[in-house]
């Protein structure tokens, strides 16, 4: 039994010590580890007490092995700002013109004089409607009117009183052919483009080509054709007979057709996905879209309608046009020279104003659409 318990006690002891010796290791590791974490405090204070003397001492000489480490710092400072400039660096690169200045002088010049050359035919006609009847026979011509008037309108809208039919039902005969015609013009051509440019079926590049062709014969060539179908349908001598050929005019399409090529089918696709119909897509995310294509479409359409005459098509003087009625004022002979020259503005001023207040919504659409897949 002696012996038994000299072992026991033999093994407490040895138990013992060894749990002394890893509780002193641990002690030593954590006294090691804050005597590290101590030195890392205090250099860094060194470092930023050596950084202040530095920048307070201003531009000293400094040791061989402090010059290399600088530099070294420098260097990967230098890295570190090109990288950044890198990844910083603008998509687009604007590109600096290689003209000189005498270079963009006539250029500038040029552009000018083109613009007064395009410009110059409005002047003069606007010019010529407020000159008196006796400056507009004066040879040489000057461009000016000396002594401006509007009689020239006044006798114009007089003119137009005396007739049987009154200014406003010619006015009202023109934009209700002109509205309705241009209306029916883009939604039918939108939506014919739309499904020749994003769908396959068959004939549908046989349909397209037709229309290509189409565009190649004037309305003096389709005008017998035309004339012909409108008395088989017993729509002459009606606005039918000029509105529903203008549904059909082939520019709108071909225009419509390869402007819509360029939209990301991806993005149909899309909407189709989250659930919208053919119609949803059609109107919120192709048309759009395609803004400038339409209010082309529309500028072309005003101007061919507008100035539309109808006279093989409408025989009631009731549901004649405008530009019919200027034509026979501009028949009247000599006397009626300045109500020409006002009816000559009249029939421009609404394709003009069409087209100013529709340029810049052109040009910004046209800047700023550019989907790709």
């Amino acid at each position: 039994m002696s012996d038994k318990n000299n072992n026991m006690t033999t093994e407490n002891q040895n138990i013992v010590t060894e749990a002394q010796e890893t509780v002193n290791t641990e002690a030593v590791e954590t006294a090691n580890a804050d005597a590290f974490n101590l030195e890392d405090e205090a250099l860094s204070k060194l470092e930023g007490v050596e950084d202040v003397e530095e920048k307070a001492a201003g531009p000293e000489k400094a040791p061989a092995g402090e010059k290399t480490s600088v530099k070294k710092t420098k260097k990967s400072k230098k890295k570190e700002e090109e990288e950044e400039e890198v990844y910083h660096k603008p998509l687009i690169k604007r590109r600096k013109p290689n003209r000189s200045i005498a270079g963009d002088i006539f250029l500038y010049l040029f552009l000018l004089i083109v613009a007064i050359i395009m410009f110059f035919p409005i002047i003069y006609a606007v010019e010529s409607a407020l000159k008196p009847l006796d400056e507009l026979f004066k040879f040489p011509p000057r461009i000016f009117a000396q002594n401006p008037t509007l009689d020239n309108f006044s006798d114009l809208f007089v003119t137009l009183g005396k007739s049987w039919v009154s200014f406003s039902r010619y006015m009202f005969n023109t934009v209700f052919i002109t509205g309705v015609g241009t209306a029916g013009h883009l939604i039918v051509a939108s939506m014919a483009a739309f499904v020749l440019a994003k769908y396959d079926f068959p004939g549908g590049k046989t349909f397209f080509k037709l229309v290509t062709v189409a565009m190649m014969f004037t309305g003096y060539v389709t005008g017998i054709p035309n004339y012909i179908i409108m008395s088989k349908l017993h729509m002459i001598d009606t606005y039918w007979a000029i509105i529903i050929p203008a549904f059909a005019f082939p520019m709108g399409l071909f225009l419509m057709k390869q402007f819509m090529e360029g939209l990301p089918t991806s993005l149909i696709e899309a909407a189709k996905i989250d659930g919208a119909t053919e119609w949803t897509v059609f109107s919120k995310i192709v048309m759009p879209n395609v803004k400038p294509a339409w209010l082309t479409l529309i500028i072309f359409s005003v101007q061919s309608l507008w100035n539309n005459k109808a006279s093989t098509v409408i025989y009631s003087e009731e549901m004649k046009t405008l530009p019919f009625a200027m034509q026979q004022i501009q028949a009247g002979g000599i006397a009626r020279t300045g109500e020409a020259a006002a009816v000559l503005v009249v029939l421009m001023i609404v394709p003009i104003a069409i087209f100013i207040f529709s340029e810049s919504q052109i040009l910004e659409t046209m800047a700023s659409s550019g989907l790709k897949d």
